[in-house]
């Protein structure tokens, strides 16, 4: 019965578990999606940037200031992609320590209670034994006070009858 009622419970609390981890596991896989996203925009920026060395606007084929102007903002706003991606991925890493985390504080939390679980089963356990034997020995006790009760009223009768007798044998 303990066995199966621990069981139980241990499968309640991982069930529980991995209901919670499915739901931080769906936001860490949308911050994933999300800076890979950002990383396709990168490389598609750089792409312009490495399209806009080649432009060569100018007289005899060189590049103007508008082409070099043209160069620096495309690689600023590369800049700045990569800011926000390292952001993110900040963010990223914050939610697998937060996950991780989490999982190690509701493993500690299981244990405990499955440990207190335990302790609780066997603190009963103990009062059950206490139980019986106090009941054993009230039991004892009831059959001895039974006992001298039962001895006492056949005392009493046999006393009565041979008081009884001694007056019938006096009168007779």
């Amino acid at each position: 019965m303990k066995k199966i009622l621990l069981l139980a419970l241990l499968s309640f609390f991982l069930v529980n578990a991995f209901a919670q981890a499915g739901s931080d596991s769906a936001a860490y896989q949308a911050q994933r999606a999300k800076i890979n996203n950002m990383l396709t925009v990168r490389t598609q920026k750089f792409g312009q940037y490495d399209q806009s060395l080649s432009q060569h606007t100018g007289i005899f084929g060189l590049q103007t200031k508008k082409d070099i102007r043209h160069s620096n903002d495309i690689l600023m706003d590369i800049v700045k992609t990569d800011n926000d991606i390292f952001v993110q991925t900040k963010i990223l890493l914050d939610y697998r320590a937060f996950e991780q985390s989490q999982a190690q504080s509701h493993v500690a939390e299981v244990d405990n209670n499955a440990t207190g679980y335990m302790a609780t089963i066997n603190k009963l356990r103990a009062d059950n034994d206490r139980l019986k034997h106090d009941a054993e020995i009230s039991e004892q006790d009831h059959k001895k006070v039974s006992t001298r009760a039962l001895a006492i009223v056949v005392a009493l009768i046999v006393i009565i009858l041979f008081l009884l007798r001694a007056k019938y044998v006096k009168k007779n």
